[in-house]
């Protein structure tokens, strides 16, 4: 078995690398055009514009802070003591995740369904642990919590949204002077943004890069930064240009513009926060087969990363998103629900504040799943009928299918891969 890993161990990494990126191309067309799907409905940002900037800055977060050390078991899902005595079967495993994961997020972009990327490579690990193994080798209890999150994780941001859009409304559209509560308030709401994405960076991002910060410590310069940004803010809308004498439309229409600029700046923040974290869904398992081949079959609790691999990750992930980001922008932005500046940036400040939550209370989160609920709660503030109801059922379906297609196409390829290395 080990003498496997050592005489096919190059060709077994070449496989594990191709399948890496195609794993990280699906996260490119699918969770990145997640994360500027509210900017593009907004009308804040064009597709164009919105593909540059992921990819600049998606670039930078998966580079610069996206790991240098990622578990060897994704998210803890199988017990690695199982594949001890049979470590082959553990490469050919992750070999299969990747390639079942990485088919399936190409399918549901092609398709423009918003999947989850952690759920898909989840699904998949699932798969061939408990085909390869044995049903013992899978945490359940996990499973089961991955499972609830399809309803709580959505649910909260929904709430997140809903509150966040009402209070705009209270606060600056339904007052008698929309444009002057806007440049009164939105500096508070972008010193809020400030915080949420910058605690999701420090907290998330930074660590990776061996900059782990206390919890007061990271508290703190997210405070610090929200009131730098507020007042930046504050200063920039004072010098913009509106047309005070027009009609009421008119002074809405100034108070969106107002709103599209901090869409921008929350784009650019999601977009880094999320490379920085999500390139670890491709880079895990290809992690975990470079280090147990290089080990001659040993299993480490930590996967050490070999300097081509993050770059393999970030150039996939920009490149999904270039050629098939588009179907899922539309998707989330456009078709659920009809989104402005001011309803864009509430979904998405609520999508960030809920990874907040979830990363503190230890939640399995999709961001995916937390932007799409922020979407809905922004709709349902303006009413059911606000809202495509065919869309969301076939995003619902979507979500469900996907734990159990990762699952059968890895058993699938599992099978294969077994058979031809026998």
């Amino acid at each position: 078995m080990v003498d496997v890993l050592v005489t096919y161990g190059p060709w077994l990494i070449m496989a594990a690398a191709l399948f890496g990126f195609l794993m990280a191309f699906g996260i490119g067309a699918n969770d990145v055009a997640n994360a500027m799907g509210t900017s593009v409905g907004s009308g804040a940002l064009t597709i164009k514009q919105a593909i540059i900037i992921a990819m600049v800055f998606e670039f930078a977060g998966a580079y610069l802070a996206g790991g240098e050390v990622t578990n060897t078991i994704r998210k803890g899902i199988i017990d690695s003591s199982y594949f001890i005595d049979s470590p082959d079967l553990l490469v050919y495993g992750m070999i299969s995740a990747l390639l079942a994961a990485g088919i399936w997020l190409v399918a549901a972009s092609y398709l423009g369904w918003p999947v989850s990327t952690t759920h898909s490579i989840i699904g998949a690990i699932i798969g061939f642990a408990a085909v390869g193994v044995g049903v013992d080798a899978v945490s359940w209890g996990k499973v089961a919590g991955i499972v609830g999150s399809w309803i709580v994780t959505p649910a909260i941001a929904a709430f997140i949204a809903y509150l966040i859009f009402q209070s705009a409304q209270k606060l600056i559209f339904d007052t008698d002077h929309p444009l002057d509560n806007a440049k009164r308030y939105v500096p508070f709401y972008m010193g809020l943004a400030a915080f949420i994405m910058s605690l999701v960076t420090i907290t998330k991002g930074l660590k990776h890069v061996g900059l782990d910060f206390s919890t007061v410590e990271a508290y703190g310069l997210a405070i610090l930064l929200a009131a730098l940004v507020g007042l930046m803010g504050k200063a920039m809308i004072g010098r913009m240009q509106f047309d005070t004498k027009g009609s009421r439309d008119t002074q809405f229409a100034n108070v969106e513009k107002v709103f599209a600029i901090l869409m921008v700046v929350t784009a650019c923040c999601m977009a880094f926060a999320h490379g920085s974290n999500d390139v670890a869904n491709a880079i895990g398992p290809l992690a975990a087969v470079v280090t147990i081949i290089h080990a001659g079959g040993e299993i480490p609790d930590k996967a050490p990363l070999v300097w081509w691999i993050l770059p393999l990750g970030a150039v996939g992930i920009v490149i999904g998103l270039a050629v098939l980001g588009k179907r899922v922008i539309t998707t989330i932005g456009k078709n659920i629900t009809h989104l402005t500046p001011s309803r864009g940036f509430a979904a998405e400040l609520a999508a960030a504040s809920t990874v907040v939550i979830a990363s503190g209370t230890g939640l399995p989160i999709s961001t995916t799943q937390t932007l799409v609920g922020a979407v809905l709660g922004v709709g349902l503030a303006r009413g059911i009928a606000a809202l495509n109801l065919g869309v969301v059922r076939n995003i619902v379906v979507s979500w469900v299918i996907t734990l159990p297609a990762g699952a059968a196409l890895s058993i699938l390829f599992f099978t294969i891969i077994k058979a031809i290395m026998a």
